[in-house]
Parts: structure tokens; C-alpha cells; sequence
């Protein structure tokens, strides 16, 4: 099971950063000039972010909701699918990394190995990257099947419908003047028309999830831009700023996070807070993430279910069309 990762403390702020611009799926340019510039980005940005961690206690929890996904896993896996599963934890940026994950399930000797993102759309930034990690690092015998994606998957659709209509009757009642606002991590629009599913599977979701809903107003954006280049949008404050013209009361899903980290408990719970206070926003609810919801739980498990049950690696061979083009073995061919 692998993640982003986050810095722990303090002092592992910027080189988390700098691990995470180093990667060549986020900076696609030669080694030397990567490398020289996620030293310059991670020392600028460092006080900035250092004050955002600040904010949540000094550093993320991403990586102890993790653990507790990862426990809840392993217990449901052991509990009814007829298999003796460990569930080991990889991040790509920071402690534990993949490749000390890798070490670790390398000395279990499992029989079979299932690789699972906790990203629910894939994207050649946060899915695949994890999947170059890991392949590079393997050098076990046990053959090793890829999750690519699960943000269709009835599971997590379920478990977003019902938070959400929790939240709804609970923290808004009338929903008449409500305005749903799915956020999800932005993207330069560059790697999306360069064939990336994600933003069409962040929509697919959306539009799954709202079929349940039914007619309630709804807008899917997109956060956490940096840099100059054109991101995919309506970006999300510029989503809240347009409620607060409309009179509208704003409930944020965040779509495209399982667990809380910066971006949800800094920059959805207080940035985007503040901001719709601003904009006239009167009423401003975050549904939170799934975490251990017993629907994330049950997605996950299902997905490796069904990885386990594939033929042959699932990664080049997957039935997911649309990732594909990503897949080195496809490239390769």
C-alpha cells in the first residue's frame, strides 16, 4: 500500500520537497537540471511549508492514517477472503519509502504481491511514479500484480454517497441553496492532453456519486496549483469565490484524497476557510476523508481480490484501457 508521504517534523520539510520535485513525473527534464532545481524550489518553499505543518502539530499525520488503513485492510483481507495477507506500507517522498517496503516484503517471501496506491484515479504523477518506485526496487520472485485505479469501483462510490448525505442532513438540513464542491489535486493541463485519465476519472466519480445524490448543484475543481503553467480547472477558490457571488452555502468533498494531510486540514479547512469567509460564503462545510471508512476498506480489499485473481502482471496487462499508453511494457511493445 503506498502514498505521497509527508514530513514527519520539522526538519524534514525540505527534504520531502525536494524529493518530491526530484521526481522525474513531476519535473520532466534531465537528471542534473532536475535535480538542481528541486534543490532551489524545495529551499524556497521550505519556511512557507514549515509554517503550514506548524499548523497541523509540526508535520503530516498522512503517515499514521496510513498504518490505520493498512491495518483495517489486513483485518478485513484475513477475515473472509480464504488468504494470509500482510499489508506493508511504501511512501514515494518520504519515511518509509518504497524501497525500504520493498526490503521488508522481500523478507516475508509472499507467494504473490499486490501493489496498491491509496491515489482512487490514476495519474502518471502519483500512480504510476509509485509503480516506477517499486519495479525498480523489486527483486523478489513472487509474481507481482498492479491496482491501477478504483474511483468507479461500487465501494467507494457507496462510501462517498452516504458521507455525503450525512453531512448534508447533519451540517447543512436545507439543501436548496447548497453547492456541492468536489475538489481534487490540480494538474498541468499539458500532462492531461498528453493522455493522462485522471481528470476524466475524477469526473467519472463525480458523476457516478451524484447519480445517487440526485439534483443537487454541484461543480467539480481543482487545487493546490504551483507554478506557471496552465492547470485543468475551474480551480477551487475561484469555485468558492463564484458561491459567494451566488449566495450559495459550499460542502467540499475532497475527491480525490483518502487520507488528511496538508491539503486537506491546511489548505481546505483554513485557506479555503478563510477565503470563503471573504467571498461571503455563510456557510462553509469540508466533508472529511474517507480514512478507514468501511467502504474505502471494502474497495480496496475487492481490488485486491480481483488483481490476485488476474492473469498474468496487471501492470502492461491490466484491463484499465485508458492507463495503458503509461505502462512501460506497453511503450516498450
Amino acid at each position: 500500500m503506498f502514498n505521497l508521504g509527508g514530513p514527519e517534523k520539522q526538519a524534514d520539510v525540505q527534504g520531502f520537497l525536494y524529493n518530491l520535485f526530484a521526481d522525474r513525473r513531476i519535473i520532466d527534464l534531465p537528471w542534473g537540471i532536475r535535480q538542481g532545481l528541486a534543490s532551489l524550489i524545495s529551499s524556497r518553499r521550505a519556511p512557507i511549508a514549515k509554517k503550514n505543518y506548524a499548523l497541523m502539530g509540526g508535520g503530516s499525520p498522512i503517515l499514521s492514517e496510513t498504518r490505520d488503513q493498512a491495518q483495517a485492510l489486513e483485518t478485513h483481507l484475513n477475515r473472509g477472503a480464504g488468504i494470509d495477507a500482510k499489508v506493508f506500507i511504501g511512501m514515494r517522498y518520504w519515511h518509509p519509502f518504497i524501497e525500504d517496503c520493498v526490503k521488508q516484503i522481500e523478507a516475508w517471501k509472499p507467494d504473490e504481491v499486490v501493489v496498491l496506491p491509496l491515489y482512487p484515479q490514476f495519474s502518471s504523477t502519483t500512480t504510476l511514479s509509485g509503480f516506477e518506485a517499486f519495479k525498480k526496487a523489486w527483486r523478489g520472485k513472487a509474481p507481482v500484480k498492479y491496482v491501477c485505479c478504483y474511483s468507479d469501483n461500487d465501494h467507494f462510490i457507496d462510501a462517498h454517497v452516504q458521507l455525503i448525505r450525512e453531512w448534508l442532513k447533519s451540517k447543512v438540513g436545507d439543501t436548496s441553496n447548497v453547492r456541492l464542491l468536489f475538489s481534487a489535486h490540480g494538474l498541468p493541463e499539458k500532462i492531461i492532453k498528453n493522455g493522462d485519465p485522471y481528470q476524466e476519472q475524477v469526473e467519472s466519480s463525480v458523476a457516478r456519486i451524484m447519480a445517487h445524490l440526485g439534483d443537487i448543484d454541484h461543480v467539480i475543481c481543482y487545487q493546490s496549483r504551483v507554478g506557471p503553467l496552465k492547470w485543468i480547472g475551474p480551480s477551487t477558490d475561484e469555485t468558492i469565490q463564484a458561491a459567494g457571488r451566488d449566495g450559495k452555502a459550499v460542502m467540499l468533498i475532497p475527491i480525490a484524497f483518502v487520507s488528511e494531510h496538508i491539503e486537506t486540514l491546511v489548505e481546505l479547512d483554513i485557506e479555503y476557510a478563510e477565503l470563503a469567509e471573504k467571498a461571503g460564503v455563510h456557510v462553509y462545510r469540508r466533508v472529511p476523508a474517507l480514512r478507514t471508512n468501511k467502504g474505502l476498506i471494502q474497495a480496496l480489499g475487492a481490488e485486491v481480490m480481483k488483481a490476485l485473481g488476474a492473469v498474468g502482471p496487471v501492470i502492461g496487462d491490466h484491463d484499465c484501457a485508458k492507463c495503458h499508453k503509461f505502462c512501460p511494457k506497453k511503450r516498450a511493445a
